[in-house]
């Protein structure tokens, strides 16, 4: 898609986040508590990301996750804002999704922490 696309499809909140590299507020996030059975899409293109069995409760404010569906994400180094960490993308569309984590339940040891904004939610029925 190309940059007018993405606009016309996103809420400006959802461009600030995916495609500006934003983050949206702490514990504002449709999807925190969200705990039906399912998978979290990617809300610019709707590549599955991450499934349901994978979420859990960091206390952070933003949807974390274990483990992503096998190349469904793409990490990049960011030094942003003076701090170094590890950056989330959507494999398929490139965008910004979050920041990954080495401090994660013992069965991976990653958190993936995923603002709200950039997933959408598709129930398992």
């Amino acid at each position: 898609m190309s940059d007018e696309d993405f606009k016309k499809n996103l809420t400006p909140e959802q461009y600030n986040v995916l495609r500006e590299k934003g983050t949206e507020p702490a514990f504002s996030g449709a999807l925190l508590d969200e705990k039906r059975a399912g998978k979290f899409n990617c809300a610019a293109c709707g590549a599955q990301l991450f499934s349901s069995g994978r979420k859990f409760d960091s206390g952070t404010g933003w949807p974390s996750f274990d483990e992503a569906i096998p190349g469904a994400i793409e990490t990049h180094h960011d030094d942003a804002y003076g701090m170094n960490r590890t950056e989330v993308t959507c494999a398929k569309c490139k965008s910004h999704l979050g920041h990954v984590f080495d401090d994660g339940p013992a069965t991976t040891g990653k958190r993936y922490c995923i603002n709200s904004v950039c997933l959408g939610f598709e129930e398992k029925m």
